[in-house]
């Protein structure tokens, strides 16, 4: 295997794994000691119950490994939150973000070969998935099929977990307002050179995934990344304006037209069809200003500079060194002339 001479840096998220910490560590490490010139592991411990505090303090001790961060939590986080934890505290060229249960370190120099040749942003997506319930595997494609059609990218083949970035893209995602929020999906859409690989592993163990939560953390992440919930509601707003509006129109011709209308019909329908219309007006104006309010909020920078060049050869760089004295020459018809002579400082 070929050894990188890049600084790479790994983050790791994990809780309640007290009992295969030491070897999960003792692989990664054996992994990238040969593969890269130097290294960090990241461990993000989600709020962990059991004993995987204690084991990394014992752990990252003097008898323990090197290169090792810790960030234990204080409470439980969903995995893009705890992932961008490690990644804003990581100092490597390329950062890895890594399930070690769920996904294949052994990949990993598969992916770190495309980010050396120049590919910003590198996905991996494993074939092999842990069983989940009917209910969740629903909601789960549910989710993905709407998200492509607000967004126009599938979250789950396009910009899956398993992922390496380059400290450029890190530093795009930086300057996002919410970073913890556009890790998932910025990468992907931030025009970024990217590669997505596919594998095939059998996943450590089985992590049935809470379905509420990632109903929770779905509808998060639509309303965060894209206008069009709230968009649906100006238009309903609109649509209710107008039809009211409609409605009005059909009481007076009613009350103009025919002859046999109860007394107070129509006084008391275009009240109510003029209360309906000035409120549907109001939310209509109320959620384009909550539209603004939340795109500004979610803008990322004006601009990114993706890659810089410049020419190899600069002419003003080629004076810098130069200076101008003037020289005395004897013309031909024995005049003394004066010239600008070029000498090397």
């Amino acid at each position: 295997m070929a050894l990188f001479p890049v600084f790479l840096s790994v983050v790791l998220v994990m809780r309640n794994q007290a009992t295969q910490l030491e070897k999960i560590l003792k692989d990664a490490e054996v992994g990238l000691a040969g593969l890269v010139s130097d290294y960090e592991l990241i461990i993000v411990d989600n709020a962990s119950n059991d004993d995987s505090v204690a084991v990394l303090k014992v752990l990252t001790g003097e008898q323990g490994f090197a290169n090792l961060q810790v960030y234990a939590l204080t409470k439980e986080v969903d995995a893009d939150t705890a992932s961008w934890v490690g990644l804003e505290n990581a100092l490597g060229d390329f950062v890895a973000v890594i399930n070690p249960l769920e996904d294949d370190v052994n990949f990993l120099p598969t992916m770190l070969d495309k980010a050396v040749s120049g590919v910003e942003v590198v996905f991996a997506s494993n074939a092999q998935k842990s069983p989940q319930s009917l209910a969740y595997r629903v909601a789960y494609a549910t989710f993905n099929s709407l998200y492509k059609r607000l967004n126009g990218i599938h979250l789950a083949k396009e910009a899956p977990q398993y992922r390496v970035l380059s400290k450029r893209v890190v530093n795009f995602i930086l300057q996002h307002p919410q970073p913890a929020v556009s890790y998932r999906h910025l990468p992907a859409t931030g025009g970024f050179a990217q590669s997505n690989l596919d594998y095939s592993a059998p996943p450590k163990t089985e992590q049935p995934k809470r379905l509420w939560e990632s109903v929770d953390r779905g509808m998060r992440l639509l309303v965060s990344t894209t206008r069009a919930p709230m968009r649906l509601v100006t238009m309903l707003s609109m649509f209710g304006a107008f039809a009211n509006l409609l409605y009005s129109f059909y009481v007076v011709a009613v009350g103009l037209f025919k002859s046999d209308v109860a007394p107070g019909w129509v006084s008391l329908s275009l009240q109510q069809s003029g209360m309906f219309f000035l409120i549907s007006m109001v939310l209509l104006v109320l959620g384009e200003y909550i539209v603004n309010m939340v795109s500004l909020s979610n803008e990322g920078p004006l601009y990114h500079v993706g890659q810089e060049f410049t020419s190899a050869r600069m002419t003003r760089h080629e004076k810098l060194n130069i200076e101008e004295v003037a020289a005395k020459s004897i013309a031909p018809n024995g005049l003394m002339g004066v010239g600008l002579e070029r000498v090397p400082k």
